[in-house]
């Protein structure tokens, strides 16, 4: 799991603010338009205590025209302009936060996200999963999103809104105004606690989301497994504990959030009666007029809206900051150490020599320890050994999906830690005991090595590897369109695309991770064949479970707790009657 980051708040709205860089133009255009809104929104008030007063006038006597419609009509006419501008005006910001500034912000994020797990090691997908890299990319990065759309829409129009408002108040009776103010600290100060201690239970929401994800996927992918080991009911029941506390983190921070809205609305209301009893008495002793007492009152109810929205909105901010922390310790993360190193592909011929390696995935538990070995062009090697032994991790340190500790691991006399990995990766051709096929069709699959590979190279790969015949079984042939959870081709024909995949892609050096486990034995016959021409002039590393497909290597290295404890030929390891007689002789023995 990654390490969770303790971010100051501040320092984490700062930080997604910075993120959001490409698009403060849009931004600031967005503040525009809420200026433009709390204008039109201020103004309806004052226009309609205007013409209240002049109805009250009118009725009290005080004001005689001929001209009652007129009036009327001077004093409606503004108003429907105000609002219906005021409707457009929003209903474009809403447009342009939605559909310009969030989703271009929260793609840009994903990119990135992208971008930066292709630099991190292979340790951290090996040791994160699925799911919750899949929730810090989607919903974690949708909430940072929702915070640009909220700080602008939302508390920063809001904030604005309550002192204009306030402004406007002062500007028609500042008694009536303080009563207003007096109980508005109130509500702030009580939605900035509550939003406050909704934190951990947001935090905590996303932590078990992040697991409920991985359970998901996890039964998902594995769904042949799980049925046929019958363990629904206990994959049903990780899934309900985990689910039970994500449901009462989310329970706990959705109640303590919202708790905020009607605190906030039960402090408006009493401001707003106050309003209303001070406007009365004010109106009899004071002779204050009509239509200042209803603009007051307007406004009055107006400050509750942006109160309560900010109230809504530090809910969603904290939410966003939460999430936010989340990616942000994903994004600064320690990447792998950049590497420009370049190899002649064409002058490689395959040697391979490891001198004093030593490697462990955890520091208290060493696994290769003292390796060396010295590996001739050409060579066919078999490594062998109990499960947990480190033949695996040999590969992993030869691709450099893992650094070793000390030693030194050459190719041709060519330091593999001077060159770039991805020039390295590109010396190998692997077929792995698991398969591996994405959407697309035969042709595609088998090309996955070399795109610009011809037809009549694919078919040609596929006839060496026996797999052409079943092809041109299929409804489409080679145009087939596949996927590794593809049900109409078998465990053991995917496994001879992979191997015709090896064979067009044609590398310098080869891996095999029991690669006819997958197969019967009538099959296997046929793929030791495609094998042979597969490994001629290659320098092979194969790591074999099944003693029988190695009998015939050039050196198999005996591995046991990260040492070498056996090297030689078939013959001469069962002659010695040491560990890979044992090996052998629990396999076969009758």
């Amino acid at each position: 799991m990654i390490a969770e980051t303790k971010q100051n708040r501040v320092k984490s709205l700062i930080r997604i603010y910075k993120e959001a860089k490409p698009i403060w133009g849009w931004l600031i255009l967005s503040c525009f338009l809420c200026l433009l809104s709390i204008i039109f929104t201020v103004v309806s008030p004052k226009l309609l205590g205007e013409l209240v007063q002049k109805l009250y006038d009118f009725w009290s006597g005080e004001l005689v025209t001929e001209d009652f419609s007129g009036m009327i009509l001077s004093g409606i006419i503004p108003l429907i302009i105000v609002y219906v501008l005021l409707s457009l005006v929003r209903l474009a910001n809403m447009y342009l936060l939605n559909n310009v500034v969030s989703r271009y912000f929260t793609c840009n994020i994903r990119i990135k996200i992208s971008e930066k797990i292709k630099k991190l090691p292979v340790k951290f997908v090996d040791c994160t999963p699925v799911g919750e890299i899949l929730r810090r990319m989607t919903d974690d990065v949708s909430h940072m999103g929702t915070s640009i759309h909220t700080m602008i829409e939302t508390l920063s129009t809001g904030f604005l809104q309550i002192i204009v408002i306030t402004v406007m108040m002062f500007f028609e009776d500042w008694r009536l105004s303080l009563a207003v103010l007096v109980i508005t600290p109130i509500s702030v100060y009580l939605s900035s606690k509550i939003s406050a201690i909704s934190e951990k239970h947001f935090h905590e929401l996303f932590t078990e989301a992040g697991k409920l994800n991985s359970i998901v996927e996890e039964s998902y992918t594995n769904y042949a497994t799980t049925k046929a080991y019958n363990w629904e009911s206990e994959t049903l029941r990780r899934h309900e504990e985990i689910n039970l506390r994500q449901r009462n983190a989310e329970v706990k921070a959705t109640f303590i959030s919202s708790a905020v809205r009607p605190c906030i609305a039960f402090t408006n209301s009493l401001a707003y009666i106050a309003v209303n009893l001070l406007g009365g008495w004010l109106i009899l002793n004071e002779g204050v007029s009509v239509g200042t007492i209803v603009t007051i009152v307007l406004f009055a109810k107006q400050i509750a809206a942006p109160l309560e929205q900010i109230a809504e909105g530090l809910g969603d901010v904290q939410r966003a900051i939460t999430s936010s922390q989340r990616v942000f310790a994903l994004l600064d993360l320690e990447e792998e150490e950049p590497d420009e190193g370049k190899i002649d592909k064409t002058e490689i011929s395959g040697n391979v020599k490891f001198e004093n390696v030593n490697f462990s995935y955890d520091e208290k538990k060493p696994l290769i320890k003292n390796l060396n070995l010295d590996i001739k062009h050409g060579q066919n090697v078999a490594i062998v050994g109990p499960t947990g032994a480190g033949k695996t991790t040999i590969v992993n340190l030869l691709m450099r999906f893992y650094d070793p500790q000390s030693g030194k691991i050459s190719i041709d006399g060519y330091d593999i830690s001077e060159i770039s990995r991805e020039d390295i990766r590109g010396l190998f051709g692997m077929v792995l005991q698991d398969t591996w096929l994405f959407g697309g069709t035969v042709a595609e699959n088998v090309a996955y090595g070399k795109p610009e590979a011809t037809r009549e190279e694919i078919i040609s790969a596929c006839d060496e590897a026996y797999c052409d015949h079943f092809i041109r079984t299929l409804p489409q042939g080679y145009d087939t369109v596949i996927g590794d959870d593809t049900t109409n081709i078998s465990g053991g024909q995917k496994q001879l695309l992979t191997i015709a995949r090896a064979l067009l892609a044609n590398h310098r050096l080869l891996i095999l991770d029991e690669a006819t486990s997958n197969v019967d034995t009538r099959t296997e016959i046929l793929i030791q064949k495609a094998m042979d021409k597969l490994m001629e002039g290659k320098t092979c590393f194969i790591i074999a479970h099944r003693l029988s497909t190695i009998v015939d290597s050039d050196l198999i290295l005996v591995i046991n707790n990260g040492e070498i404890v056996e090297t030689g030929k078939h013959e001469e390891l069962l002659a010695k009657k040491g560990f890979y007689y044992e090996i052998y002789n629990s396999q076969y023995a009758v």
